[in-house]
């Protein structure tokens, strides 16, 4: 594993204008449903960072032929027709995507091994929603040490009530019914962005789902997808949660961000939170803009009692902003309680921060109280995930002085040459190799 580093100056403001890169998230799933019928597909704004890289290779692996397109991101996958069903275990471990790829390879060829995935150190990550919703369809699940071998001589449409509201568990849902005889209703669906982005796909290629968007979602089985004139292009779209990030660069840096390339309806409770912490964005031509001079002031709840930042599903709060959320709260005037409720590892990171200076009190794995405004100092960090490292990123950024973050193998994970991206808005950021 690489030792490389980031060495990072602080207390310079960001300026400038920046792209998001394309939805991760949307991202892994849709290279998994490009499975489910053999003609060419062309996806445009593929992000170029570690985890859809390696997808990429397993695709390989199991039989896609993939051409590297003139345009950055563009992919064209062809000649599908023959898919096996064993995953490689070394690749597969090391990404949690590779579960995508279970509803559409047990589909298309009537068996799938699925390696046990890797991913964040966040907490236990359980694969129960993903089994009970397949099985659910008529598939038989059997328990290897390694994973799972999931198979299913016919698909039937089911009524199915998910035990939680699992984004990648409703994509796998989804993926399988396309092809289960009758009807499929999912109930407690997910319907983040990216789980809209993949049902939009699919039924660009014939796919019959309804309910896009709801909590409920309709599938009528089919026997066959195609691409459109042979080939379906399908254009990803912009990483809503890199957005929020930006967002809190600009404002805890004390610079001036114009982000292009943005879907207002996906930020619209992101930009409620960070209004709640004082800092305003604005909606501009081409995107938003966060001025400079923030108040960065936390608001009250009434009677002056102290706020609450937690996640939910979608439309809620996304948990993969509550790290972001956190250090960003450092900067501001005032005490929140940050609340995170789905994963018990995710706020253990926040030892790091405390170590720069910020005043934040543990309360237990899920919550953490901030106390603002505090006067970060650079320190030598090391990254336990994607969405800490991002978090890391944005403290050191507006620290006094020059930290290290470590581990950044996390944070390439999810962010497409954040670096590079960021020193062309005038941060003193250095890939130091290890």
């Amino acid at each position: 594993m690489s030792s490389s580093y980031f060495k990072i100056v602080g207390k310079n403001p960001l300026h400038g204008t920046i792209v998001p890169q394309g939805n991760k998230n949307e991202a892994l799933p849709l290279l998994g449903a490009l499975l489910l019928w053999e003609e060419d597909v062309i996806l445009e704004n593929l992000p170029q960072i570690s985890d859809v890289l390696k997808l990429l290779e397993v695709l390989k692996q199991i039989g896609v032929e993939i051409t590297q397109l003139d345009t950055r991101g563009s992919y064209r996958f062809h000649k599908k027709n023959k898919v096996k069903s064993d995953l490689p275990y070394e690749l597969c471990s090391q990404l949690r995507g590779a579960v995508t790829l279970a509803g559409p390879i047990l589909a298309r060829t009537g068996r799938v091994f699925l390696p046990k995935p890797g991913g964040d150190k966040i907490g236990r990550r359980r694969m129960d929603t993903h089994l009970l919703a397949l099985e659910a369809l008529g598939a038989k699940i059997e328990v290897f040490p390694d994973g799972y071998e999931i198979t299913a001589e016919r698909l039937f449409g089911k009524d199915i009530l998910l035990d939680e509201t699992s984004v990648t568990a409703t994509e796998n849902a989804v993926m399988a019914a396309v092809f289960a005889e009758g009807t499929t209703i999912i109930r407690n669906a997910a319907s983040e962005p990216h789980v809209q982005g993949l049902c939009r796909f699919l039924t660009q290629a014939g796919a019959k789902i309804t309910g896009i968007g709801t909590n409920v979602l309709e599938i009528e089985g089919v026997t066959s997808l195609h691409s459109p004139g042979g080939c379906l292009t399908h254009r990803i779209g912009s990483d809503y949660l890199e957005i929020g990030s930006f967002i809190s660069l600009a404002a805890v840096t004390g610079g001036e961000i114009l982000i292009k390339d943005v879907n207002l309806e996906d930020l619209r409770m992101i930009r409620m939170v960070y209004s709640r912490l004082g800092i305003e964005v604005r909606s501009v031509e081409g995107g938003i803009l966060v001025p400079s001079d923030q108040k960065l002031e936390i608001i009250p709840d009434y009677h002056g009692a102290t706020p609450k930042i937690d996640d939910a599903p979608w439309p809620g709060f996304p948990a993969d902003m509550t790290s972001v959320a956190l250090v960003t709260a450092t900067q501001c005037q005032g005490t929140v309680l940050i609340h995170e409720k789905l994963f018990e590892s995710r706020l253990f990171f926040v030892d790091n921060i405390i170590a720069m200076g910020a005043q934040i009190i543990l309360c237990d794995p899920h919550r953490a109280i901030v106390i603002g405004r505090s006067r970060l100092y650079g320190q030598r960090v090391a990254s336990p995930d994607i969405r800490a490292g991002m978090a890391m990123i944005i403290a050191a950024l507006c620290a006094e002085g020059i930290s290290e973050i470590h581990n950044i193998v996390q944070i390439d994970r999810g962010f497409e040459g954040i670096d590079t991206r960021l020193r062309s808005l005038g941060a003193q950021i250095e890939r130091i190799p290890g």
